[in-house]
């Protein structure tokens, strides 16, 4: 398969899925479970909504850990995380969100390898409507983006990142938000 990022230039992100999201996988699969265990003391796993979840890789890797209490939601996957987890997967769209759809209260909301997809105008009423279900947002991208921490309110509480094998960062980020 072609890189995913010529592809969604190619096809649009919506095409893409349509097209190849029964067989999506996540590239930095490797980084993406160093992050996460490398940071398990540090982050709050106990009830996770594993937001744009793709096929759950960050679900399987929180369930390794021992936890059970996993949302998962993809507009575009929600069939293939079904399959690899064997349990309902929301389909939760990021103007789901914004629309005030989104149920249910977390102790963490990850979002891997899809915020940055995010338009520019919709970031912000995004990011509040995640955190009205959260305290706690953690962001996994192959991007300095999103940078949510110019928004008014929220709070980068750390960042980490592990090195793919061509030496590019793939970014863990936990922000929090102060409700005013």
């Amino acid at each position: 398969m072609k890189h995913i990022r010529n592809l969604y230039e190619q096809l649009g992100v919506d095409n893409y899925y349509k097209d190849y999201g029964n067989q999506y996988k996540n590239p930095h699969l490797a980084q993406i479970q160093e992050l996460i265990l490398r940071n398990a003391t540090q982050l709050d796993y106990s009830a996770i909504l594993d937001f744009c979840g793709g096929g759950g890789e960050v679900s399987l890797i929180i369930q390794q850990l021992g936890y059970d209490q996993i949302t998962g939601s993809d507009p575009y996957t929600h069939q293939l995380y079904k399959k690899n987890l064997n349990q309902d997967c929301h389909t939760w769209s990021f103007d789901d969100v914004i629309k005030g759809k989104l149920i249910g209260n977390y102790s963490s909301i990850i979002c891997s390898f899809a915020m940055h997809l995010c338009p520019e105008e919709k970031l912000y009423p995004l990011v509040i409507q995640l955190f009205q279900h959260s305290n706690n947002l953690i962001i996994l991208t192959p991007h300095k983006r999103p940078i949510l921490e110019q928004l008014n309110g929220v709070e980068l509480r750390f960042v980490d990142y592990a090195l793919t094998e061509k030496g590019k960062k793939v970014f863990l980020k936990h922000y929090t938000y102060r409700f005013n």
